[in-house]
């Protein structure tokens, strides 16, 4: 292995706008416009608007920050720059255990839609339990991404790039279909009207209908900035772009989804949408128009999808192994490249823990973790980017946002909606998680014996944190109900107004902020590149 700090800025903007948009459009494009449907109607577009728009507020926080401070697993390093290490941890723990799963989903994904043509890959009634072989064949993918990430970013990008392209023509063909086909205007106001649930199934659609969580792939963009080539421009462009593309994919499908459906699909309603087929209600549809080399066209666009998304979760998740090590949490081993510039021992780590999540968890529990586990690390760019207004004001910034505290507000509000729409079941998972990650953090900065525990930064995460469940508990996504649907969301609305507002003054202290970006082994190395 090579030494510290000759990671390659070989990434440029088409490949790293594809990377998060590889992320995004994964498997569950096939299904997004069906799950929306049955929440919001014909209306299910204005929540793929609405999620668009969350996202992009959230994206632009992290914008402005790692095109400032382009580095290596950004999602990790973002709050090490505002509130210190044990911040840092917490959010970067949390995303870990959650890039962790990601692959082991998508390649699950693979082989379900496979199975079909496959039979000696799953067992069991109902042939959802994958046999030894199976499971061999599962952990043979997960390899095959490392050794992919192995190589190279410029050949990970490369590959990437070559996989989304298809992942974009595939929906893009399959919507032009459909519109030519059959796009019955009627469909729009048909079974209740254009909106038949109101504003209560637009916003069920962007939260428990999946819309939000279809986008959260931007992400990547962050942690794969210390790779990339004129990162200032290059980081906010692809963030930007990432979310629109996204949205443009998943708009257009819903619309042409809708235009599609036949009359007996909508004879019980939108909620009881009546579409039943391997590859879900694209499939369906295609099936009833007699198309069969379009249903032969999802069959591939069912294996692409799934296998870009988790080549790209392995390598950012490797970017993110990385900076946990920087931060001090992770030995420092995990800090060395190989000659090609790829963080080798992080992307083997990372191999050995999600092959053995996948062998040793059940599927259910693993989407479950997943989920839970990656929301959380949204939080700390719409307070991490105010805080540096402060503590970094006159660093050249090559996007600075206007207004930057009206947008990072309401970003911080929507991120946290994010988590609470995660359901209690979920939530509890994430606290698990994290007090094991508290318990690693102690017992690893008692062994090193050094440095400085930033508590006093992360005083307010606990308060957050509690808050949040226990209006979790109280609501309407898993919870009692006590709270009404609502009233729930403007208590988090509110609540999180308050936490913002404490966790800006919590800050970093400047003259600790100065020593941190000054040491020459550390931050100052990794931006002088």
């Amino acid at each position: 292995m090579a030494g510290r700090g000759t990671m390659r800025r070989d990434v440029g903007l088409i490949g790293l706008t594809f990377v998060a948009v590889s992320g995004v459009i994964g498997s569950g494009w096939l299904f997004a416009p069906l799950l929306a449907s049955e929440h919001a109607g014909p209306a299910a577009i204005i929540s793929w608007a609405i999620g668009g728009v969350a996202m992009l507020m959230i994206a632009l926080t992290f914008a402005e920050i790692t095109a400032m401070l382009p580095v290596a697993g950004g999602i990790a390093r973002v709050p090490q720059f505002s509130h210190g290490n044990v911040v840092a941890m917490a959010m970067g723990w949390s995303a870990w255990i959650g890039y962790n799963t990601t692959a082991p989903i998508e390649v699950e994904a693979m082989l379900r839609y496979v199975a079909p043509y496959i039979d000696w890959l799953h067992t069991g009634p109902d042939r959802s339990t994958l046999t030894g072989a199976g499971l061999a064949a599962a952990c043979g993918l997960i390899a095959l991404f490392t050794v992919i990430n192995a190589a190279g970013v410029r050949f990970f990008s490369y590959v990437n790039s070559t996989l989304t392209w298809a992942k974009i023509a595939i929906p893009l063909v399959v919507m032009a279909t459909l519109v030519w086909a059959r796009f019955d205007t009627a469909n729009f106001t048909a079974a209740g009207g254009f909106s038949p649930n109101g504003l209560h199934g637009i916003l069920a659609a962007v939260s428990t209908g999946g819309v939000i969580f279809s986008y959260i792939g931007f992400r990547h963009v962050i942690d794969m900035a210390g790779e990339v080539h004129r990162p200032g421009v290059t980081v906010p462009v692809a963030l930007v772009l990432s979310v629109l593309i996204c949205l443009l994919v998943y708009g257009g499908m819903q619309i042409a989804f809708t235009g599609a459906l036949s009359h007996d699909m909508l004879a019980k309603g939108w909620s009881g949408l009546m579409i039943s087929a391997d590859l879900g209600p694209l499939e369906a549809i295609a099936t009833s128009l007699g198309f069969l080399w379009l249903v032969s066209l999802l069959n591939v666009g069912a294996v692409i999808s799934p296998f870009g998304g988790g080549l790209v979760a392995t390598g950012s998740n490797a970017r993110l192994a990385y900076a946990l090590a920087e931060n001090g949490f992770f030995p420092k081993l995990f800090t060395q490249l190989s000659g090609r510039g790829v963080p080798l021992a992080a992307l083997l780590l990372n191999f050995v823990f999600a092959s053995a999540v996948f062998v040793t968890v059940p599927f259910a529990e693993i989407v479950k973790l997943n989920g839970s586990a990656i929301v959380l690390s949204f939080i700390v760019g719409p307070i991490a980017v105010v805080a540096l207004r402060r503590l970094l004001p006159d660093r050249p910034r090559p996007l600075r946002l206007p207004a930057v505290t009206w947008i990072a507000a309401p970003a911080f509000v929507v991120a946290t909606l994010v988590i609470y729409w995660s359901g209690w079941d979920t939530l509890w998972r994430l606290g698990l998680c994290l007090l094991a990650g508290l318990v690693l953090f102690l017992v690893r900065a008692r062994t090193r014996g050094r440095g400085t525990l930033d508590y006093r930064q992360a005083v307010w995460l606990i308060p957050y944190l509690v808050g949040v469940g226990a209006i979790s508990s109280l609501g309407t996504f898993g919870g009692t109900g006590l709270l009404p649907f609502g009233w729930d969301m403007a208590a988090i609305a509110v609540f999180a107004l308050a936490v913002f507002a404490h966790a800006f003054r919590c800050r970093l202290p400047q003259a600790r902020f100065d020593r941190y970006m000054a040491d020459p082994d550390g931050i100052a190395a990794e931006l002088d590149r």
